[in-house]
């Protein structure tokens, strides 16, 4: 996509407001920007590892152990990130260990602790610790490295999962019937997590829930006057932007972060942990880690193959895999992009699969997907921005080779992580429940699969949770699978959509196949209108360069599911010079963009938004 198409001021779009190519919206919007995404990445990242270290058989000797881990998953989602806005969908996507990670790590995990306080040899536990000065003792390390071979082992299944096309053809069958439901369990399976941290203190989350719905919505239109952003290039001033909409995430987080570190100082004692809370601790690992450390792999011992981690990690594959598909779709509708194509969807899930080798070969216990809550904070504050989630991951990669520095995340309080999720993952349920307008919801035939599939979503995964041993093949690879599985409900969700939507008869304007925003019918090919198809290159083509250098055995089997046709690349090209020759050349450059503020002009979702309408990014190839 080519930058705003800006003409009179009058002239403008009043649904878009966004900076010309050849005037780039100035690198401190950007770097505020992706200090807003580092913020909820790095709560998700606590969150994941506050939760899933405690499973394991036995704590660390030293604390510093657990801020090592905290940087070396930076490190690994900080490369991710970057693969993924360059090489993959080329979505403004930031990447985390997600919930479908964390979910079959703790079973996993909980399998070892189990397993270790049955017969546990003292002696031969130690000598897995690799070097003299490792940190770790005990079966913590041995069971980490074996979480950390579900993780590879998930990386290579996600990379067959993309190069083999498995991924796209999928996403071309998912009508509003399967990503309505998708989403919004997406967004509802963090409840219980959210709740977790909340309850350190309500009124600490409450307050950031109360400060960022006043900013984003309330407040969302108001402009600060002595917010003007300079252009990067030029001397003119680019207007004011809704400041408190554009970080109504960062803001709140910051806030109620000073606030909380007020009244420790004043030994105001505002934070209740019970004993399940107190497991959580950090137990004050800032001051003990280095402050230069650069991760490599086998630094820990290599990971663990065993068949208990190859279960494991199947499922985690399957699991991040479908999630990553609906942040996708979730990351284009919020943006109002084009339709996904199959080939930035295989890429996407190419990048992962490549960032979760790396973050296996590094030691850690998740690996790296799209991340609903960085997608949900876009949403939210309707700012969307290629360049600044760039920037957060560069940043994430220096605070990876810096354990101290990484260490300071541990600061945040606990009720903040809940108030984040609260936040972020409502605009996922929204998203969700939209997608029911273009489908026949007073049908019978649709209310079923809906009431159905999210009842089992929430069902299934509370069952197994409270008793394990319900689940019992006679294999505990095979067990571990069904398991890891069948408590994830967006698999859960996935798999019952798609297959009733495809099974059950029904009309395509019941099915609600027969909207602009769904998959393509059967029969119809894989030809797409010439503009759309134009606008999809625009926004997850790969850049032009990198196109040119692509050798002739990248579109052939099995690469030529990760590049268009070459008569869809004939086609794109023609289009592109041809918008060239009608606006002029400009020189590649990344803008940031308000999305639609709603209420104010904005376009009916049942059509294609026009051109100028478009959230755009660019990076420099």
């Amino acid at each position: 996509m080519n930058g705003g198409h800006c003409g009179a001021p009058g002239a403008r779009s009043p649904v878009l407001s966004s900076c010309s190519p050849q005037k780039m919206c100035s690198w401190m919007l950007s770097c505020c920007l992706a200090l807003q995404h580092l913020a909820v990445q790095a709560s998700l990242l606590c969150i994941f590892h506050l939760l899933l270290l405690p499973t394991l058989p036995k704590e660390p000797s030293h604390a510093q152990a657990t801020s090592e881990l905290l940087a070396r998953s930076l490190f690994a989602c900080g490369i991710s990130t970057v693969l993924q806005t360059t090489l993959g969908s080329r979505l403004p996507l930031v990447q985390i260990p997600s919930f479908e990670y964390l979910v079959p790590a703790m079973v996993l995990s909980s399998h070892l602790s189990l397993s270790a306080s049955t017969d546990r040899n003292g002696t031969a536990v130690a000598s897995v610790c690799p070097a003299p000065h490792c940190t770790v003792a005990g079966s913590w390390a041995a069971s980490l490295r074996e979480v950390s071979g579900a993780v590879l082992v998930s990386g290579l299944v996600q990379l067959a999962l993309g190069v083999s096309g498995v991924c796209g053809w999928a996403a071309r069958h998912c009508g509003p019937m399967v990503l309505a439901p998708s989403l919004s369990i997406i967004g509802l399976s963090a409840y219980k997590e959210a709740a977790f941290f909340c309850s350190t203190n309500w009124g600490v989350a409450l307050l950031l829930m109360l400060l960022a719905v006043t900013f984003s919505q309330h407040l969302g239109s108001c402009r600060l006057p002595f917010c003007a952003w300079p252009q990067a290039w030029g001397s003119s001033i680019e207007p004011s932007v809704p400041t408190l909409r554009t970080f109504s995430v960062l803001l709140p987080f910051a806030g109620v972060c000073i606030v909380c570190a007020i009244l420790s100082h004043l030994h105001v004692p505002w934070e209740s942990l019970d004993l399940a809370m107190a497991q959580l601790s950090w137990a004050n690992s800032t001051f003990h880690a280095p402050w230069v450390h650069i991760p490599y792999a086998g630094e820990w011992g290599w990971p663990l193959l065993t068949p208990q981690a190859l279960a494991v990690g199947i499922a985690m594959a399957i699991g991040c895999s479908m999630n990553s598909v609906g942040c996708y779709v979730l990351c284009g509708r919020l943006l109002r992009a084009p339709r996904l194509p199959p080939d930035a969807c295989n890429r996407g899930l190419c990048t992962e699969g490549l960032g979760s080798l790396l973050a296996g070969l590094l030691g850690t216990p998740g690996g790296t997907a799209a991340s609903i809550a960085n997608t949900c904070t876009t949403g939210l504050t309707q700012v969307g921005s290629r360049l600044s989630v760039q920037v957060s991951a560069l940043v994430c990669v220096v605070l990876g080779m810096s354990p101290r520095l990484a260490g300071f995340l541990t600061r945040i309080p606990l009720a903040v992580h809940g108030g984040v999720l609260c936040v972020t993952y409502a605009v996922a349920v929204g998203t969700g429940i939209s997608y029911f307008q273009y489908a026949d919801i007073d049908s019978g035939r649709n209310i079923f699969i809906v009431g159905f599939t999210m009842f089992m979503a929430l069902l299934v995964p509370r069952w197994f949770g409270a008793g394990p041993a319900h689940l019992a093949t006679g294999w505990v690879p095979l067990d571990l699978l069904f398991l890891s599985l069948l408590m994830v409900p967006v698999f859960l969700t996935g798999f019952l959509s798609f297959f009733l939507e495809n099974t059950v008869s029904g009309t395509l304007e019941e099915r609600g196949l027969l909207s602009e925003l769904a998959p393509q019918k059967a029969g119809a090919g894989d030809h797409q209108p010439y503009g759309e198809r134009g606008e999809a290159s625009q926004a997850y083509g790969l850049p032009a360069g990198l196109r040119g250098l692509l050798p002739s055995f990248c579109k052939a089997f099995p690469c030529c599911f990760l590049c268009p046709g070459s008569e869809e690349e004939k086609e794109e090209e023609e289009e592109e010079g041809s918008r060239a020759t009608e606006e002029g050349t400009a020189p590649p450059g990344e803008g940031t963009h308000l999305l639609p503020k709603p209420g104010s002009g904005e376009p009916q979702l049942s059509r294609r938004p026009s051109e100028t309408e478009m959230p755009t990014w660019h990076t420099v190839a």
